[in-house]
């Protein structure tokens, strides 16, 4: 399972892997932290939490509770094919790099 969180504040980012990072529950899982241009057409960072029910629970409830300066929610979570596409693209750089590796290796 995977949470897929679009951020565009920097410095509601930081403070958001942070607090992600320190979390007892959330470090748990895979957290995949990624300039957002690089995935999809939008300016900021992703953030793709990769793990069990509960810590993708955690981790939600860590960004839904993360606010701006001006108040407003840090994160928005990514969905439907804007959610596939990003993890489509990971998945692919991931593989371009085990096969980078067994070139090397090889």
């Amino acid at each position: 399972m995977e949470l897929v969180l679009h951020v565009e504040d920097g410095h509601a980012f930081r403070k958001l892997k942070d607090k992600m990072l320190a979390d007892e529950t959330v470090n748990r899982a895979s957290i995949v932290f990624k300039d957002a241009k690089l995935y999809t057409s939008k300016a900021g960072n992703i953030i793709v939490v990769s793990g069990t029910e509960d810590k993708l629970k955690a981790a939600a409830a860590i960004a839904k509770a993360e606010k701006t300066a001006d108040g407003k929610h840090a994160a928005a979570e990514l969905d439907g094919k804007e959610k596939e596409e990003v993890l489509r693209k990971l998945k692919e750089e991931e593989d371009r790099a085990i096969e980078g590796m067994g070139g090397i290796f090889g």
